[in-house]
C-alpha cells in the first residue's frame, strides 16, 4: 500500500491561511491533492491537518482527513518528521499495510504527477530509503559572499575567488515539493539528505519557495509564465 501524506496546518503567519489562500484561481492546497491523484501513485491521499476549514477543503478537492492533527505537532516548533511519524502510525494503527509514503507539500503547485511517478520509480529501482525533487543553484555556491555587522564583504571559499565558473562542481538544493521514503526510513526518521537518498531533478522554472509574501507574488507569476508557454 502506498500513501501520500500532505502536512498542512492552519497556523501559518507569514502568508495567513496559506495553504488554502487562493492561487490562480483554486486553493494552493487543491494543486498538490490533484496531482497525487493523477499520479495513481496512492491508494490514499492523506492530509494531516489541524484546521477544520483546511479538512474542509482538503476533502472537496478529493483527499482524506481521517484524523485532525494533534496540538502538540501543529505549532512552529513541530518538524515535517513528526507529523510524518504521527500520520503513519495513525495508519498502520488502522492496520494499513504500508510500503512507501509520499510526504507532499500543500505548497506544492508546480508539482506534476509524472515528478511523483518518477520519483516512486526511482526508489523502487535504486535501493534507496528516500528520493525527492530538487534542482540546481543558478550560481555557482563555491563563489558566495557573507557581509559582516558592518556590511564589509569576504568569500566563504576565498580559494575559489578566480577559478572558472565552468570548472565549479554544480550543486543542487531541495526543491521543497515531495519526499518518497520506505515507511521505517520515516518512522526512524532517518536524514533524507544522505547517501540513501537520490534526486527526482525539476528545472529552475518549476521551483519556488512559497514563505513569504514575495515569494507567493514571484509564484504566481512563474504560474502564468508557465501557462503562457504552454
Amino acid at each position: 500500500m502506498r500513501i501520500a501524506i500532505i502536512p498542512a496546518r492552519g497556523g501559518s503567519k507569514r502568508i495567513p491561511r496559506k495553504n488554502i489562500k487562493a492561487f490562480h484561481g483554486k486553493p494552493m492546497i487543491a494543486y498538490s491533492i490533484e496531482a497525487a491523484i493523477s499520479s495513481k501513485c496512492f491508494d490514499k491521499v492523506i492530509v494531516s491537518t489541524d484546521d477544520a476549514e483546511i479538512a474542509e477543503v482538503a476533502c472537496k478537492y478529493g483527499a482524506e482527513v481521517p484524523f485532525l492533527r494533534p496540538t502538540a505537532i501543529s505549532d512552529d516548533y513541530a518538524s515535517t518528521m513528526d507529523v510524518m511519524e504521527h500520520a503513519i502510525l495513525w495508519c498502520k494503527n488502522q492496520g494499513y499495510k504500508i510500503d512507501a509514503v509520499c510526504c507532499l507539500y500543500a505548497t506544492a503547485p508546480f508539482v506534476l504527477p509524472e515528478d511523483l511517478q518518477l520519483g516512486y520509480q526511482l526508489l523502487k529501482e535504486a535501493n534507496v530509503q528516500f528520493t525527492f525533487s530538487a534542482t540546481s543553484f543558478p550560481f555557482p555556491i563555491q563563489r558566495a559572499i557573507k557581509l559582516d555587522s558592518l556590511g564589509s564583504v569576504s568569500m566563504f571559499s576565498p580559494e575559489n575567488e578566480h577559478v572558472r565558473s565552468q570548472d565549479l562542481e554544480e550543486a543542487y538544493h531541495d526543491a521543497g515539493q515531495f519526499y518518497w521514503g520506505k515507511t521505517d526510513a520515516f518512522l526512524s526518521k532517518l536524514s533524507i539528505f544522505s547517501p540513501h537518498s537520490k534526486a527526482v531533478l525539476l528545472p529552475r522554472s518549476r521551483v519556488q519557495d512559497i514563505d513569504t509574501p514575495e515569494d507567493w507574488d514571484l509564484a504566481e507569476a512563474l504560474f502564468s509564465a508557465i501557462k503562457l508557454m504552454k
